[in-house]
């Protein structure tokens, strides 16, 4: 129990710390950050229960209005601006990704990357594109489409996801969860 609290508060504190990475903002008001690193390395390391505790633990400092999000944004605003299906699909993201590495036994690098990209980008963008759409008044095609010059950033995020969990599972096989 003990280490899974630290765990879960460790993975919520890389999640802020890559927040201090500066932000790039697109037109549709939704920046490009390093923390949806963070999301992917919460499932992909911690696995699916402990890396979407630790995105909530990460959510719950922002909406209690510590600035932790990127640019120093926080707060309950945060979660009705054009972020918050973004914001809201963390946690499931991390659940997915981390559940995709527990479940699928092939070497860890692949099953990350897998995990990386349906967690951190295909369920991201499932609650981040209708949460654009409603707060900008966009239709869905029209979201879709501001949300494209996110995707290469994103599969970039997810390489590393990879690389990093698998190079954890070498370096301390016994740190990474969601194998254990």
């Amino acid at each position: 129990m003990e280490r899974t609290v630290t765990h879960v508060a460790l993975f919520a504190a890389l999640i802020a710390v890559l927040g201090l990475v500066p932000k790039i903002d697109l037109m549709a008001g939704v920046p490009i950050t390093a923390q949806s690193l963070g999301i992917m390395l919460c499932g992909t390391v911690l696995g699916a229960r402990r890396g979407a505790l630790a995105v909530l633990l990460f959510l719950l400092l922002v909406a209690v209005g510590l600035p932790l999000l990127a640019g120093g944004r926080g707060g309950l605003g945060v979660f009705v601006g054009p972020s918050a299906g973004f914001l809201i699909g963390f946690p499931v993201a991390a659940f997915v990704a981390g559940l995709v590495v527990e479940r699928w036994r092939v070497p860890v690098g692949p099953a990350a990357f897998a995990g990386a990209v349906l967690g951190g980008i295909v369920v991201l963008y499932a609650f981040g594109i209708p949460g654009m759409a409603l707060v900008l008044g966009k239709t869905l095609p029209e979201a879709a489409l501001l949300a494209t010059p996110f995707l290469a950033g994103d599969l970039i995020k997810a390489g590393l996801a990879a690389v990093i969990t698998a190079g954890l599972a070498n370096v301390r096989p016994g740190a990474l969860l969601s194998r254990n």
